[in-house]
């Protein structure tokens, strides 16, 4: 499961992605992709974010179950404590 949340993106990105997956909400992503989908997806949408911020959380084999990566400037920073990913507010 991949969940894909971009913040002040052009839209014809969220177009595209819409392609791949279910936009439940304006600038929210939901789908099942192969981890070669989901790695050059979060490469498109990093590379055309321009000044909006982007993160996705996917399955992973960890304590938690799941990774979280991060890009852009957002008032929330996702930062790994010893192996357990915490939000930051600024």
């Amino acid at each position: 499961m991949v969940v894909l949340i971009l913040e002040r993106v052009p839209i014809g990105l969220r177009g595209e992605l819409t392609r791949w997956f279910l936009e439940p909400k304006a600038g929210v992503f939901v789908g099942r992709v192969s981890a070669m989908v989901r790695d050059k997806l979060w490469e498109k949408a990093c590379g055309q974010a321009g000044e909006g911020s982007c993160v996705m959380i996917h399955s992973s084999d960890n304590e938690q179950g799941f990774r979280v990566l991060s890009w852009g400037k957002s008032a929330r920073s996702v930062e790994d404590f010893e192996g357990i990913f915490l939000v930051r507010m600024a």
